[in-house]
């Protein structure tokens, strides 16, 4: 089956790509800030004479808008395949734009708006991303961190308390399901893009680092209004989500070079995990194919480098510091409910990193010493991760870490006066639906089937979670009647419905055949355990994105923007036109 699936896909990639194509990036219908930097390219499917090529915008030739001639390619990758390409281009004057292309018998339109903006109304921007974060996910950390009886919540949620909400589209240009790259790139350029894809459009040539860019906001603010910028996660800094602040590439993956990027980009402050990509090759944790430091390189550069929650507050604390580095784990930085209380995943060997809050506020300490004002992303990036790995109560807990970061940021923000503009959004979502409640006391073998201890309707009741602590966090998940959350898309796993008390679900391990996954054995003769055939491909290892809309919630200068349905590209409009960027 699984070799079937594969030649099926091998075959429809290859059919694809021979099929002719005359394409035009920046895409048709894209969405331009006035005077932002992208790169103009135009692919032709064969090759074809340069004198043999037309191109017009707005019916007169393309150097009266771009100011200079494209770059004429006679054989791109070698092949009997054309292109005009033009690195670095702007438009300073709002309105629609109409590229023509014509090449013999081909012809081939695209259409832009180019956009302005009104003055600026926000000093700082704090963006908010909840990696993969469901309404599932929300719904769940509001019944664990406020309560819920008779029906009626106890409290509201940082993030779901404000003025301002609108529905997120997500998909992409090659697909209706994104991932954290080219979802979160949406945000951070406002351009659509490919899955895997970072600050580009992904085009046909092989060098994965040579695709038409589009400015980020990192390089926005910074060339045009001199502000700071911070991005935090608790995932690996080289990660999707944040790498989206300052990478260029089609390829996520790509670790190494997104470390040199962001070197090159230089954020004023940077704080996550992932530190083994920062290390040489010769150090014990590396991960790097070759012999760079950036540790020292950025020390270099007047970054002071802290690798412990204590030395990052020591730091941020001096009020001469502006910049920092803080790298707490080799990899992924591990969430709150192993940190605060299982201890589990990688704690042992970490035990000083910080927790998202402790994060958010050493960089608002460090930012706010811009006189001029910052931009920050901050990201719960484990809850994606979590997700994929079906454990559903450390995704849960990390969305309550998120919340508790939000509150923080509000409260420091109220404090200014109405200065800061704060976005909350997912970049995607997963396909997760709280049903009821799993109805089994864990001190005791199960004494029902795995689908009899579900209960839905009226049998789901309510929880019997412990009342939360001041941060909002139950100092258990083992207990008896514990929210049901339901993925529907699974790998081959054994289910069990029981949390995972010692470290994070590894619901897969290597299949028998290359590239194919299937159930990890080490859970089979666990407690109620029962064997789940998958409804996801045999090569996928793990649950996978989906397609809904995400929540985007707004409070500050600017917010009013945000209502109805949106698509994500428009939540980089709602941030450039609070900072006036496009004036």
């Amino acid at each position: 089956m699984s070799r079937i699936f594969l030649a099926a896909a091998a075959t429809l990639l290859l059919t694809s790509a021979s099929l002719p194509a005359q394409t035009i990036y920046p895409i048709d219908r894209a969405e331009i800030l006035a005077g932002s930097k992208f790169d103009f390219k135009v692919e032709l499917p064969e090759k074809i004479a340069a004198a043999d090529i037309k191109l017009t915008i707005n019916g007169a030739d393309q150097s009266a808008a771009f100011g200079k001639a494209t770059d004429y390619i006679e054989r791109e990758d070698g092949k009997d395949q054309s292109a005009l390409l033009l690195r670095d281009v702007t438009l300073d004057k709002p309105g629609v734009y109409k590229i023509d292309v014509t090449a013999g018998t081909l012809a081939k339109s695209v259409t832009w708006n180019v956009y302005d903006t009104g003055a600026r109304k926000a000093k700082n921007v704090i963006l908010f991303i909840g990696d993969g974060m469901s309404l599932s996910h929300r719904v769940a950390a509001r019944i664990l961190s406020k309560g819920i009886s008779e029906g009626k919540s106890s409290g509201k949620l940082a993030i779901d308390d404000m003025p301002h909400m609108a529905l997120v589209g997500t998909a992409g240009t090659d697909s209706i399901i994104t991932d954290s790259a080219n979802s979160a790139s949406a945000y951070t350029t406002g351009h659509k893009s490919a899955t895997n894809a970072l600050g580009v459009y992904a085009d046909r040539t092989r060098d994965v680092f040579d695709d038409p860019k589009v400015e980020t906001i990192t390089s926005l603010v910074k060339r045009k209004l001199d502000l700071a910028v911070g991005i935090v996660t608790n995932t690996e800094i080289e990660d999707a989500t944040p790498a989206s602040m300052v990478a260029h590439t089609r390829r996520r993956a790509a670790y190494d070079e997104i470390v040199a990027q962001m070197f090159a980009a230089k954020p004023d402050v940077i704080l996550g995990g992932g530190a083994a990509n920062f290390l040489p090759q010769t150090a014990e944790t590396s991960k790097r194919r070759d012999d760079m430091d950036y540790i020292v390189k950025f020390k270099d550069a007047g970054y002071p480098f802290a690798k412990t929650a204590g030395e990052m507050k020591a730091i941020a604390d001096k009020p001469d510091t502006t910049k920092l580095l803080g790298l707490f784990t080799s990899g992924n930085m591990d969430g709150v409910l192993d940190r605060k209380f299982l201890k589990g995943g990688g704690v042992k060997k970490y035990p000083e990193q910080p927790d998202l809050t402790e994060q958010v506020q050493a960089a608002l300490n460090v930012l706010s010493r811009n006189d001029k004002g910052f931009v920050l992303m901050v990201e719960s990036g484990m809850i994606d991760k979590y997700a994929h790995l079906l454990d559903m109560d450390r995704a849960v807990y990390d969305v309550i870490m998120l919340d508790n970061a939000v509150k923080l940021a509000r409260d420091w923000a109220a404090k200014r006066g109405d200065d800061t503009l704060i976005l909350v959004v997912s970049d995607h979502s997963h396909p997760n639906s709280l049903v009821g409640t799993v109805n089994d006391d864990m001190s005791k073998e199960p004494n029902l089937p795995l689908r009899e201890r579900l209960g839905v309707y009226e049998k789901a009741g309510f929880p019997n979670y412990p009342a939360p602590d001041a941060e909002g966090y139950p100092s258990r998940v083992d207990v008896s009647r514990r929210l049901a959350i339901m993925s529907a898309s699974l790998p081959d796993h054994y289910e069990t419905l029981r949390p995972k008390l010692d470290n994070p679900n590894d619901p897969t391990e290597k299949g028998e055949e290359p590239g194919t996954f299937k159930a990890n054995e080490k859970y089979k003769n666990a407690p109620g355990s029962m064997l789940r055939l998958g409804n996801l491909p045999a090569m996928m290892g793990a649950s996978v994105h989906s397609g809904e809309d995400v929540i985007l919630t707004a409070t500050g200068p600017g917010s009013d923007r945000v209502k109805g349905s949106m698509d994500n590209t428009e939540v980089f409009r709602v941030m450039v036109d609070a900072l006036g960027l496009g004036k």
